[in-house]
């Protein structure tokens, strides 16, 4: 932001792993070949952006270079944010550019994803990026000799505990990632295809049944309930609904699970399928429409009206022994479900409380029986 501009609360867009690789493997080559510290490096991102990022170290002799940079996810609630990258690029005697990941960098043991199993978990544009900047490096220093560079993150094994890639079959480490080259903040197409491609690895498992959970709460009662499903069946969908279960019919899924809570599920059940908080309020009248299909009482309805949150009509009605408003209310979640996709599989919802009980189950199965 510049000097003099009101401050807003406008979010920092920070640079993807594999733009960080990116610029410190610039950095190390340059060091390598001149023999001299590179402590910079520019780069073009995909995106066409010319940036430069600072090195947090540089070293080098004859025979290799390493360059480390610290990674600025920006204002993204990113796990990777403050990582430190290091790439390393030595002499080969045999021509051309070979890349491997090292520490800290995973590598696939599960089909399914844009890399092939055995590789280092370093995605596609990261990988032809890196390979593009070390050719015009090479090309510009008029260096005709070969190289090898290995991307390592000290610390990417800790770090990849906080994210879903053991699951997706990446181990020891975390990916390198990157498609735009920045990192949007709060990005929900980044959420989006973290979903769409734990879809692709459970399909490539062999999955035809999967249990999506709004959250980790409900995720871990999903994991109890199916504890035969192997771990790639279980998706974290979170606030997308909608794009979930069409993400699950594209890939010709026959079952889906919905575990969640009353808050969401309510909003599901009256067909609205991006539930988070601010998207769309809870319907007290519809809810209460619900209990009276369910034979609750008219003065229960009433009080059903004035409540302040779903969570609260569920405790009502848990505690009033009214068992068929949340079969019900699965029901209705389900086949909006069905509506929202236009048919083609089974969908079944699960209810919880917010202590992990079981409130209500219903599948509706397609085509209807």
């Amino acid at each position: 932001m510049a000097s003099g501009q009101k401050e807003t609360k406008q979010l920092r867009h920070g640079y993807t792993t594999g733009s960080n690789a990116t610029a410190a493997t610039k950095a190390a080559l340059l060091s390598l070949i001149t023999q001299k510290a590179v402590n910079e490096a520019t780069i073009k991102l995909p995106n066409k952006e010319i940036v430069t990022f600072q090195m947090e170290s540089v070293q080098f002799t004859e025979q290799y270079a390493e360059a480390a940079i610290i990674k600025d996810g920006g204002d993204d609630p990113d796990a990777t944010h403050g990582a430190r990258i290091v790439s390393r690029v030595a002499w080969e005697s045999a021509p051309g550019i070979k890349l491997d990941g090292g520490v800290g960098v995973g590598r696939v043991t599960k089909p399914g994803l844009p890399v092939a199993v055995g590789e280092a978990a370093i995605n596609p544009v990261p990988r032809r990026m890196l390979f593009e900047v070390a050719e015009d490096v090479l090309e510009e220093t008029g260096v005709e000799q070969g190289i090898s560079i290995i991307i390592s993150v000290p610390d990417g094994e800790e770090i990849a505990k906080k994210t879903l890639n053991s699951r997706l079959g990446i181990i020891g480490g975390i990916s390198i990632l990157g498609t735009r080259g920045t990192v949007v903040p709060f990005s929900t197409s980044a959420f989006r295809a973290s979903i769409a491609q734990a879809l692709q690895v459970a399909k490539e498992s062999g999955c035809e049944h999967v249990i999506c959970s709004t959250g980790g709460r409900s995720e871990k009662y999903a994991m109890e309930l199916f504890p035969d499903a192997p771990e790639e069946a279980f998706i974290e969908m979170g606030d997308f609904v909608g794009f979930t279960l069409k993400q699950c019919k594209a890939k010709r899924m026959k079952q889906v699970t919905l575990v969640g809570m009353m808050g969401k599920f309510s909003k599901v059940a009256q067909g609205v399928m991006m539930v988070h908080s601010k998207s769309a309020p809870v319907s007290f009248e519809f809810l209460a429409k619900v209990a009276a299909e369910s034979g609750v009482p008219p003065e229960l309805q009433q009080e059903i009206l004035r409540a302040n949150t779903a969570s609260q009509v569920g405790t009502m009605l848990d505690e009033a022994g009214y068992a068929d408003f949340f079969q019900r209310l699965c029901r209705y979640a389900s086949e909006a479900g069905l509506q929202e996709v236009n048919g083609g599989l089974t969908i079944e919802t699960i209810l919880l409380t917010m202590k992990n009980e079981l409130l209500g189950r219903e599948a509706v199965r397609w085509p209807r029986q």
